[in-house]
């Protein structure tokens, strides 16, 4: 498959394998609401903080929705949205490589992008995410009128690249609209309910068509309707039945010379089929954006360019259902997760900047207060639940490869986990056994977990703690400081052992 280069690719590629792993601490000032809530609100960079969510949420995220600098060579107040062509993809790529781990198996990505990167955009995503998991390109109409003043060809439309983590990812149907509904009727009072025509003519020409091709009679008039220019969609039989049914639609007189089909709102599917053409009237436009940014933190407060919610709204409604895990990693003003928290989403957002505490925790703190704006009404929101605040805390390891001693059992445990199975560490570790992957089980002997509070108490295998140790019928591999059972022994008993800190992988 065709890749695009630039300079330095290759070093920008493996960006991601050289972020160190870090804590994420807690910072109870910024949280809100309910204290054993899974939401969180992570102040940092991006690049770091999602290597640091790797452990613990690698192929659980249901839905990512990222709004990147577009690098449109403008100034915004609380991001640098001007960067030269080459850094714009060597920040985007390792980036996008971890979100990919992060993304559940039937999971989707959703991206906003407008068409000054689009295309380079794409091209990478193909590598990263396979061309084949590709799914659509959303263009959204984000302004509905443009000053006649303008200069050139306005654009009006943003674009949204939507791509899976495999085949596994089924989008669901969109709600049904008001409009949409208001298209059925019942004008002869079918007992069946409201229904609305369809067309009974094939677009194909009759000559191509022959087996529907027949005379069908207007029972009203008598009238024999013969294929002329086009074929019928349905053969004989399927239209007897049609008939039988009392499925044939006449008009209001019953003079028409053309059928129709009923089709009755009860019989088709409950919701919407969703499409790549989203007007502002359906998703939100930038006007109402400002307005929902202003009314919550004032017109000198507020963001450039934030995202309506009725455009999120969108988006997790065929993307999600309730409880599933949403992730922002450019959160900008905090829309994602304020939808997501309305729609009853779980979430983790992302910022690097200060605006993460002056503008994003305090919107989700409004969202669980019962704030009214977007689309609170539209989903009848009333207020509660919680997030918790977190910033980057000390890397796993230091710069000599050795285990930061700040470091818990808890967070090795999820650490070496995700090293051993690519995958994340479901509940805390509290045990040496952290669990069994593919047949293999998973043991860590540190700082204490046996109960011995010395030092290296417990945190040598022995033949003593080999007998305390939880048991297992199959393989195992055993992390601890060292190792008092010879070759013969650990074979015997089907261990593998690893020393820490040295066979931890640092990243």
């Amino acid at each position: 498959m065709p890749t695009l280069r630039w300079p330095d690719r290759d070093k920008h590629t493996k960006a991601a394998e050289k972020v160190p792993y870090r804590l994420l601490e807690a910072e109870n000032a910024h949280s809100a609401g309910e204290p054993e809530t899974s939401n969180m609100l992570i102040q940092g960079d991006n690049l770091e903080a999602l290597k640091a969510l790797l452990p613990y949420y690698a192929g659980r995220v249901k839905c990512i929705f990222i709004d990147p600098p577009y690098n449109t060579k403008s100034a915004f107040e609380y991001y640098d949205d001007n960067l030269e062509h080459s850094q714009w993809l060597a920040m985007m790529f390792p980036r996008l490589k971890l979100l990919r781990d992060l993304l559940a198996e039937d999971g989707s990505i959703w991206m906003t992008i407008d068409d000054n990167e689009a295309h380079y955009l794409k091209v990478i995503m193909d590598e990263i995410f396979w061309r084949g998991n590709y799914k659509t390109t959303v263009t959204w109409q984000r302004k509905y009128s443009v000053s006649n003043n303008y200069k050139g060809i306005a654009t009006i439309c943003d674009f949204i690249l939507v791509y899976s983590k495999s085949d596994k990812f089924q989008n669901n149907l969109l709600p049904r609209t008001e409009e949409s509904i208001s298209r059925y009727s019942n004008p002869d009072n079918d007992p069946r309910g409201v229904w609305k025509a369809v067309d009974y003519l094939n677009q194909a020409a009759p000559e191509k068509r022959r087996n529907l091709c027949y005379d069908i009679v207007n029972p009203n008039t008598n009238l024999v309707i013969k294929n002329t220019k086009k074929a019928w969609k349905y053969d004989p039989e399927t239209h007897r039945k049609h008939v039988e049914e009392k499925r044939i639609w006449w008009g209001k007189n019953g003079k028409n010379t053309v059928p129709a089909l009923k089709l009755f709102l009860s019989e088709v599917r409950d919701g919407m089929t969703p499409h790549n053409w989203w007007p502002h009237e359906e998703a939100g436009h930038t006007d109402e954006s400002k307005k929902e940014i202003n009314q919550i933190f004032g017109s000198d407060n507020a963001f450039d360019t934030p995202k309506p919610e009725r455009l999120i709204q969108r988006i997790l409604q065929i993307a999600t259902n309730e409880d599933d895990l949403v992730l922002d990693s450019f959160l900008g003003s905090g829309t994602t997760t304020a939808v997501a928290h309305k729609m009853n989403r779980r979430y983790i957002g992302i910022e690097m900047g200060d605006h993460a505490v002056t503008h994003c925790a305090p919107r989700l703190k409004k969202v669980i207060e019962g704030e009214q704006g977007g689309i609170s009404k539209a989903v009848n929101w009333q207020g509660g639940g919680g997030f918790r605040f977190y910033k980057l805390g000390a890397p796993v390891f230091d710069s000599e490869g050795q285990i930061n001693p700040d470091i818990r059992f808890a967070h090795l445990a999820a650490h070496i986990w995700f090293s051993e199975t690519l995958t994340a560490l479901h509940k805390k570790a509290r045990s040496p056994l952290l669990g069994t992957h593919n047949g293999t089980a998973y043991y860590l002997l540190y700082n204490g977990v046996l109960g011995d509070k010395r030092p290296d108490g417990g945190n040598v295998l022995t033949a003593k703690v080999l007998a305390e140790l939880p048991t297992h019928n199959g393989q195992k591999v055993i992390y601890g400081e060292a190792c008092r059972l010879g070759a013969t022994r650990l074979e015997d008993f089907g261990i593998v052992f690893k020393q820490t800190p040295y066979d931890v992988k640092a990243r």
